[in-house]
């Protein structure tokens, strides 16, 4: 009787052995057929907005087939996707592809409802859209740093007349507007490719173009090659070299999308990773790590030395002026959550648009101009704006978790890993 009872348990061990390896591998098949069809069905969505899809470099004989459907018959696909999703058993490695494919799945639901003409509030278009709701930012705690703004920024008149006034002198000379950016680029991807394996034919054209709502763009357009835009309709400041090149560029959209492209699409075969909806929760992050990422490449010292020697003497600019401007900046950085404030009250309906231009000439202290164009951003992309300020907050403080007290060295480690494996706002929250 012993020896048939171990008989039984041998061959029972040997049994799950066999069937374990084949378990697994159907979950991951079927992981595989719903990312498959999470690809076609954001193309598929694509056709309800020309800039929801704003890269894609999956199959394309997918594209080819890819048809307009009514938004009632989309949101059921997503809908069932979902169901489908959330019954399918996944071991260990693939959790957080689950986890990510569940949210992004969510935010085409909450895309296809704002298609659909519902009125959806502010916050709830954001969680829904971007897995996170910005700060509810008030008048009372940006007056403290136009206080302090008003003791830094010369002249007569009002704060905004007096540092529009001030900035003039920091105006790259558009003749020098190419040197100056292909400086800060190089050195922007000198900076990154220290710390990121970057592929051997990563390469990007610049190009400069007016008439957008956006100061910057990045196409990236796959195999490790991005497009990237600078739009002339304004003047362009000092700041904003380094600021672009490291947010279009190193370690910002152009890495991220590289990255994306060669660790999980290439390597791991995971294809929902080759198709980026611009209005989800990849773009928190991909806004979020952009900006983040200024300062991983260029901390504060190190910046204002890069500056000194060599920006500012590219661009004909006074150096000597450089630290004042500086702190100048770092104040108006304060400023930053008056764009969410001014979108979710205009949005919301709380404002009409001339309330709105004069809210962000006040607090963004940017010319009417400037902020008639910022309202158009707005007007075009709704809650995007959060992703700017509140992503790169939720992305220092997922970084400098997992840092601890380490210095630039695990700083870079941890920002790659995100870039390679992206997670979304309540991820990195877990």
């Amino acid at each position: 009787m012993k020896k048939l009872m171990l008989f039984i348990c041998a061959f029972s061990i040997l049994l799950s052995a066999c069937t374990e390896p084949n378990k697994n591998k159907e979950n991951m098949n079927k992981i595989n057929t719903i990312a498959e069809k999470y690809v076609k069905l954001v193309l598929d969505v694509g056709h309800h907005h020309s800039a929801y899809i704003d890269a894609y470099y999956g199959p394309e004989e997918w594209k080819a087939e890819s048809h307009k459907k009514p938004l009632a018959e989309l949101l059921t696909e997503t809908r069932d996707l979902i169901n489908k999703l959330n019954s399918t058993q996944v071991e260990a490695s693939q959790a957080l592809r689950k986890q990510f494919l569940a949210i992004q799945l969510n935010s085409i639901v909450m895309f296809i409802r704002l298609q659909q003409g519902e009125q959806i509030t502010f916050d709830d278009e954001s969680l829904g859209l971007y897995d996170a709701i910005s700060p509810n930012t008030t008048e009372v705690e940006l007056n403290k740093s136009l206080q302090e703004l008003e003791l830094l920024v010369p002249g007569k008149g009002t704060l905004n007349e007096r540092l529009n006034a001030y900035k003039k002198q920091f105006i790259i000379p558009l003749d020098k507007l190419d040197t100056v950016f292909v400086a800060a680029i190089d050195e922007a991807r000198k900076r990154t490719k220290n710390y990121i394996a970057l592929p051997s034919n990563e390469n990007f054209t610049i190009e400069y173009v007016t008439d957008k709502v956006w100061s910057g763009y990045n196409w990236y357009q796959g195999n490790n090659f991005s497009l990237i835009q600078f739009n002339t309709d304004f003047p362009i400041y000092i700041e904003r070299a380094i600021d672009l090149a490291s947010h279009e560029g190193y370690p910002g959209h152009h890495v991220f999308n590289s990255q994306m492209e060669q660790h999980l699409v290439d390597k791991m075969g995971w294809i929902e990773y080759s198709i980026y909806p611009l209005y989800s929760p990849m773009s928190l992050l991909a806004e979020g790590s952009a900006n983040y990422g200024i300062d991983v490449a260029f901390p504060k010292t190190e910046r204002l030395a890069f500056e000194k020697d060599v920006l500012f003497p590219l661009a004909g600019l006074d150096k000597e002026q450089a630290e004042r401007y500086y702190q100048i900046q770092d104040k108006l950085a304060e400023l930053s959550y008056a764009d969410n404030m001014v979108a979710k009250r205009y949005l919301d309906g709380e404002i009409d648009k001339e309330a709105a231009i004069e809210l962000l000439m006040k607090y963004a202290l940017s010319s009417k101009e400037k902020s008639t164009q910022r309202i158009g951003f707005i007007e075009a992309n709704r809650a995007y704006v959060i992703n700017y300020n509140l992503g790169q907050d939720l992305v220092r403080q997922y970084v400098d978790r997992l840092t601890g007290t380490e210095g630039a060295e695990k700083r870079w480690q941890v920002f790659a890993e995100l870039l390679a494996l992206p997670k979304t706002a309540s991820m990195m929250a877990d």
